[in-house]
């Protein structure tokens, strides 16, 4: 059985190309090479990583599902013999989510052998109670055979409301029983590890290329390194593969 992973979340800039870029180089790392495509009609992130060998397929017309994108979409995924890392814009959460159900995707992929897997990030700061909410939205839309990770993302600030973490918000423990993980990217003190990630990303590396740039210092390399373990070590306990 082949997963389909699908990064879903209504808000924009919380980390869903980050969080897909993070999975497909985990599974690089042991040896199952996925198949990575970018949907993202605005900020193409994730396709921005040439050693992921990301795939770029408009599925956006006019503010709608272009069918035939869709149709090449799904085909391409079916026709997947091993796992796939699928990443998808903010503006096109409410359409693709809607044309995913009404054409009964996640039935359609499960009678293919494959797994639908959503992963949702939930983020701190201003933009937390919309992801909370873009979560359970998702959980009340999707059926039963549908998995769901979340990641939890504090660069914005705790992923936390009113003293309340995020297992204590009421749509973490109405939905619960949909999480199948939960994956918490490290808090990373800015002016060392979060300057050195960032530095990373902006530049679209993996954590593979960065080590291997002999101009980094003894101790960005270590501190990616760290990070690295600690990622890992999360979508080892999600059990991803």
């Amino acid at each position: 059985m082949a997963n389909i992973h699908m990064m879903l979340q209504g808000k924009g800039g919380v980390g869903k190309s980050l969080s897909a870029a993070m999975l497909a180089q985990y599974m690089h790392s042991k040896a199952a090479i996925p198949l990575c495509i970018d949907t993202d009609p605005v900020n193409a992130t994730f396709h921005g990583y040439q050693a992921l060998q990301v795939r770029r397929i408009e599925l956006m017309e006019d503010d709608e599902i272009n069918p035939r994108g869709f149709d090449a979409l799904i085909d391409l995924v079916a026709q997947s013999t091993g796992d796939a890392i699928i990443d998808n814009g903010a503006s096109s959460f409410v359409p693709l989510s809607h044309y995913l159900i009404s054409n009964q995707i996640p039935a359609l992929l499960e009678e293919l052998g494959h797994q639908l897997v959503v992963h949702t990030v939930i983020t701190g700061g201003q933009a937390l109670l919309d992801t909370v909410s873009g979560f359970a939205h998702l959980a009340s839309q999707f059926p039963e055979q549908t998995r769901f990770i979340a990641w939890l993302n504090p660069y914005w600030g705790p992923v936390e409301h009113e003293g309340k973490s995020f297992e204590q918000m009421k749509a973490y423990l109405a939905n619960k029983e949909r999480l199948s993980a939960i994956v918490r990217l490290p808090e990373l003190k800015k002016e060392t590890f979060g300057r050195d990630l960032a530095s990373m990303l902006q530049e679209r590396l993996t954590f593979d290329e960065a080590l291997a740039t002999p101009a980094l210092t003894l101790m960005t390399r270590q501190r990616l390194k760290i990070v690295k373990r600690l990622v890992y070590g999360q979508l080892d306990a999600a059990m991803v593969l």
